[in-house]
This record gives C-alpha cells, sequence and structure tokens, in this order.
C-alpha cells in the first residue's frame, strides 16, 4: 500500500477503503481556529455531549486578535471556557498561527488530523493525514463521530534532486500549481516521495502541504522518515516518531515528477495562486509593500534565512516591510539568536505571531499598491485593499523584493548560499491552557449566538436566480473575512455581508425574497466556493433563503457544507447550460426529494436544463432532514 491506503485503512470505521466510495474515518485529532471555531463549538453544544472524544483536540485564537470592539474579545472568552469544560487544549491568542503550532507540539506521523480550516494539510509534512473541513464537521469528529469522505485519485509526485541555493520549498509548491491548476483536483490526494525529499526539513514540507490547498485536493502528505525524526527529537517529541513510507510497487493513479534542480525562483501573479510566472518574467516591477510570514512561511528556519539575506543592510525606502512570526516559539528562538533584531535594525515592523495580513485583518496595501506576500492566496481584495495586486512568493524572493523595492530573482543578488542551522527548539507551552473542569461556566457575550436552524431541502423549489457569478468564486466573495469576521458568531449580523463585494444588496433582497416564500438561487461557474473552510459561506446563506446552488462546478469543503446546512448543490450537466440562465430568471425545480431518493436527474422546468448531483446517501438524508446536525 501507499501511505495514503496505510493510513486510511488503519482508520476506517465501517467497511473498508475503495476509491470513488464514500469512506467513513475515524479522527484522531481536531483543531480549529477562532474565526470558525466559535460556530464549530456552538455545533459541539447542540451535539450534546460531556467531553471530546477524540485523543486530542485544541482550539487556537489565531485569526481576529485585533480586538477592536467587544466581539473577538468575548468570542475568545467563549472559546476558552468551552475548552476548558469539555476537554480541549486552548492556545492562547499570541502563542501562533495554528497550523505552525500545531505542526510543532501536537501533529504526530500516521495519525488523522481535521481542523476546521483549509490550510489543515500543512499537517501533511509530519506525516499526517491531515484534513480541512466545515466546523459541523469538525464537532461531530469532536463527539466521536466519523468524517465521511470519497479520495478519487492518490497522484504520487516525486521530487528529485536537490534546490539551488535561492531556490525554496514554495518554489516547489508553486510549479505543482503551474502543473495541477486551482481547479479539477477535487476528490485527488496528493503523496510526495523520491530521493529529493531527503534535503526538505519538515517546516519546508509543511509549506508544500500548506499550499496544496489551493489545488484544490483533499489533501497531500510526506512520508515519515529520519528528517521526521529529527524535527521531533528537537521538539522533544521523538515518542511520537513512526517510519511511514509507501511499500515498494505501491499503485498510484498519476505520477509526477519534479527535478528540483531544475526549478527557479517562482511567482503567483494577482489574482489567483495558480496564476504562475518566473521571478525574472516580472521582475522590474515596483513593489510597495512585502509581507512575510502566515501558515506557509513562518518558521525559524524562514525567518533565520531572511534574518541573513537583511544582515546588515536596509530595506528599501519607499518600501513597508512586515514579518509575522509563526508561533511565539519562533519569535522567542530569533530573539535569542539575535535575528530578530536585524530584522528590526533593517527596517522590519514585526506584526504579532497570527494569521494578520493574510486573511485582512491589519496591513491593507495603500491604493493600487503591488505587495509581495509569502502567504498562499492572493485573491482579488482579500487583502482589504480592493485595487491592491498581491504576488505570492519565497521569503528568498520577498526578501530581494524589500531590498531592491522591485520584483526581483533572489539568485541575482550575488548573495553567498545561506545555511540554516536548526537549534534546539526553546519548548514553553504556557500559553496552552490544558485543565479541564466539567463544572465551568461557558461565558456567552453579546456577540455569541444559537447554531444554525434546521433547513430542509423542499420538494418543489420556485425562486429566482438573485445572483449570477463567473469562475473561481472564493469564499471571501460569499463571506468576507477581515474586518468582517468580527460577527462570525451572530449569523444575522453576518449574514448582512454576504456577496458584499458582489452586490450590497444582496442580503436585502434575499430577505425580501425569503419573506415572500420565494427561493434564492445562486448561479456560478467552475471551482465556485474556492479557498477558505468558512462554513459560514454556507450558513449565513442558508438563513437568507438560499435553497440551491447550481454550478459548473463546486469545490470539496464547500460542497460538504453546503450539504451540511441544506441548501442542494447542484451542477449542469450541460456547461452550455449555465449561458442559458440569466440573473433575475425564474427558476423551478419539482420533485426534488423523489428524484433524489431514485437517482433521477433533475430538471429546470421551463428550460429543459439537466442538472446533476454528485450525493452519497448519507448527503440525502442530510439534506431532507435539514443539515447534518438534525440528521
Amino acid at each position: 500500500m501507499n501511505i495514503v491506503e496505510k493510513i486510511i485503512n488503519g482508520h476506517i470505521a465501517g467497511g473498508k477503503f475503495e476509491k470513488g466510495k464514500e469512506s467513513s474515518i475515524q479522527i484522531d485529532q481536531t483543531l480549529t481556529q477562532d474565526a470558525t471555531g466559535t460556530m464549530a463549538y456552538l455545533e459541539l453544544e447542540a451535539i450534546g455531549v460531556e467531553k471530546v472524544k477524540t485523543e486530542l483536540s485544541v482550539s487556537y485564537v489565531d485569526h481576529n486578535t485585533l480586538q477592536m470592539g467587544f466581539e473577538n474579545a468575548d468570542d475568545h472568552e467563549y472559546l476558552r471556557t468551552v475548552a476548558k469544560k469539555y476537554g480541549i487544549f486552548f492556545s492562547k491568542a499570541g502563542n501562533g498561527i495554528c497550523h505552525q503550532v500545531h505542526l510543532e507540539r501536537f501533529g504526530k506521523p500516521g495519525k488523522t488530523l481535521l481542523g476546521s480550516d483549509s490550510h489543515t494539510p500543512t499537517n501533511g509534512g509530519i506525516g499526517m493525514l491531515a484534513i480541512g473541513a466545515g466546523g459541523l464537521d469538525v464537532a461531530l469528529a469532536m463527539a466521536g463521530r466519523p468524517f465521511y469522505t470519497s479520495i478519487n485519485k492518490i497522484t504520487k509526485i516525486e521530487l528529485i534532486g536537490k534546490l539551488r541555493p535561492f531556490v525554496s520549498a514554495k518554489d516547489i509548491i508553486l510549479k505543482v500549481l503551474e502543473i495541477l491548476t486551482t481547479k479539477g483536483n477535487v476528490g485527488t490526494v496528493l503523496e510526495y516521495g523520491g530521493e529529493g525529499i531527503k534535503h526538505l526539513s519538515v517546516p519546508e514540507r509543511a509549506t508544500i502541504t500548506n499550499m496544496g490547498a489551493e489545488l484544490g485536493v483533499t489533501t497531500s502528505i510526506f512520508p515519515s522518515d529520519e528528517v521526521t525524526r529529527e524535527f521531533l527529537k528537537k521538539q522533544g517529541r521523538e515518542k511520537d516518531f513512526v517510519e511511514l513510507k509507501a511499500d515498494p510497487g505501491s499503485e498510484y493513479d498519476e505520477f509526477i515528477k519534479i527535478d528540483l534542480g531544475m526549478l527557479v525562483p517562482l511567482v503567483a501573479k494577482p489574482h489567483s495562486p495558480g496564476n504562475i510566472a518566473k521571478v525574472s518574467e516580472v521582475s522590474g516591477t515596483k513593489v510597495n509593500q512585502v509581507c512575510i510570514g502566515s501558515c506557509t512561511n513562518s518558521s525559524y528556519s524562514d525567518l533565520s534565512i531572511l534574518g541573513k539575506m537583511l544582515e546588515g543592510k536596509k530595506v528599501k525606502d519607499d518600501v513597508e516591510l512586515i514579518i509575522a512570526p509563526g508561533s511565539k516559539q519562533v519569535l522567542n528562538m530569533i530573539a535569542k539568536d539575535k535575528t530578530l533584531s536585524r530584522l528590526i535594525s533593517a527596517g522590519a515592523r514585526i506584526a504579532e505571531s497570527a494569521c494578520g495580513f493574510c486573511i485582512g485583518a491589519g496591513h491593507s496595501p495603500n491604493t493600487d499598491a503591488v505587495s509581495v506576500r509569502t502567504n498562499n492566496r492572493n485573491f482579488e481584495g482579500r487583502s482589504g485593499t480592493a485595487s491592491a495586486k498581491i504576488y505570492l512568493a519565497s521569503v528568498e524572493t520577498a526578501a530581494a523584493c524589500a531590498l531592491t523595492g522591485e520584483i526581483t530573482d533572489p539568485t541575482t543578488l550575488g548573495l553567498e548560499p545561506i545555511k540554516v542551522d536548526q537549534p534546539e527548539f526553546l519548548l514553553d507551552d504556557s500559553m496552552i491552557l490544558k485543565d479541564f473542569d466539567p463544572k465551568t461556566t461557558i461565558t456567552r457575550g453579546p456577540n455569541i449566538g444559537s447554531p444554525p436552524e434546521k433547513n430542509p431541502v423542499r420538494d418543489n423549489i420556485e425562486g429566482i436566480a438573485l445572483l449570477k457569478v463567473g469562475d473561481k468564486v472564493t469564499t471571501d466573495h460569499i463571506m468576507p473575512a477581515g474586518a468582517r469576521l468580527k460577527y462570525r458568531s451572530n449569523i444575522p449580523k453576518y449574514s448582512e455581508f454576504v456577496f458584499e463585494i458582489v452586490d450590497k444588496n444582496f442580503s436585502k433582497k434575499c430577505l425580501e425574497n425569503k419573506k415572500k416564500g420565494i427561493a434564492n438561487i445562486l448561479i456560478a461557474g467552475e471551482s465556485y466556493g474556492q479557498g477558505s473552510s468558512r462554513e459560514h459561506a454556507a450558513i449565513c446563506p442558508a438563513y437568507l433563503g438560499v435553497k440551491a446552488v447550481i454550478a459548473k462546478s463546486i469545490e470539496r469543503i464547500h460542497k460538504a457544507n453546503l450539504i451540511n446546512f441544506g441548501i442542494l448543490p447542484l451542477q449542469f450537466e450541460n456547461h452550455k447550460d449555465y449561458e442559458s440562465i440569466q440573473q433575475d430568471d425564474e427558476i423551478v425545480i419539482e420533485d426534488i426529494i423523489k428524484c433524489l431518493q431514485d437517482n433521477k436527474t433533475l430538471i429546470i422546468k421551463g428550460k429543459n436544463i439537466k442538472l446533476r448531483y454528485d450525493l452519497t446517501e448519507n448527503d440525502k438524508n442530510i439534506l431532507i432532514k435539514g443539515g447534518k446536525l438534525y440528521a
């Protein structure tokens, strides 16, 4: 068996693993973050358990740590008290970004991890089967229920050779994005191997698995080998090591070979992680801002390389450089070895160990700016500045841009190759609260709402195509992040901002139709629901009376979230029919429940447009009963 098959077969909750068919997998660990965690824990309370039933569950505060107004602070206190009551570890604001901290302190090779964040596959870098999901799926996993998923394809990416100086792991995943693109990979798992991986540290591997989320794959994973053992040993966790590798002759559905020695520095141009170019092809572009950090590139080794590139130099006068260490451990270590002072002396601003600029929570660039960032997404407007152009790049490329004031290939700077010796990690878990008291009273501020309402699918949908959008509509388009995230626990309030960057009156029009009994329907192109696992992108539309999404294709996590909250996910049988529906058209679909039960094609009445659905019997049951919380 290959690595993926070994882990799944060791965690099957019932039946056997077959590609292309739904499998139920027992989950060992879960993680949540504050942007998705409040709703996940409201759902956990509604399920009704006395204590979580996983081996380990961790609640992180890393997204909205800027406490403007009472909402975020209230949510953090809710999360702290819920964690104490239910036996969940609680990582306080300032301790670091969930994926970085989990990799450092909790990730275990061979285990399963389900997280209410799309970048949960970061921990595939340590040999976990780590999958992002909606908060309700994570809540059910904490309650001991299995996670249901379909894996259609396992692709082997064989890495050979060795990276040249100033070419990095970020360039590897950008190359994979160039090859596979951001769409058409639903149901795929990437398994990395080849002799080239021995030259990649666990944080470098994690950079690669982290941005696998941008491909739309279910997850990505590396073997657990001596590199993994050494990482765990320095984290004081050598006992967690198990060797994990594919058997000789293991079968895969696809092979991709990448010669690391042939790679050059790459960037993702605006406004998609899949818009790949060589740095040399866009060199000379004026740069206004450089941001280094996020769950993709904020490890000790990343910032150590940065410190050595900037040592004794100054950031260009008209460039703003912002650095966010990934965790308190990283910040402590760069402070101890004087990397931090080098960065400050070079002219850098040091941000909190949090998601921050990656999700548009602060450090928005100026109007029409070019911002080069080491994070994983560059969707239009995500930075908080609608007109900004965001380029995604490696730490090495970002450093070169900060020094020169323009997009610059770091291999052209004439610097000596940089070697980072990994010291022993500084171990301090004092900001991770681990006490459990079932008698704890949960604190609920005025921003804390209730779990989603029951929302059964209608047998007959009579409605309006209230909004028609194109390809690659992200969850950021549907449900804005940044400052709006502070309303995440208050569904009626957060719902006011659904699709606000597309149509400011969308929410108001939805509610007017809902009062009249008219169903709201969304029409979309390819890869609808890319990006974040934010289940609010389904909960809030459901609250507004959205009954169906009809698209050319829908991304995995978002499709699951739509099902979980009673919105029917449909796809055009013929993609050309997308052109036949205009915004504000009347949409009538009849006998839905009977068609679902009999596996019959649904038809838009009067237009004779055929709609298909990729739903398991479990999915259909959830939709008919009004959502996964009620099924």
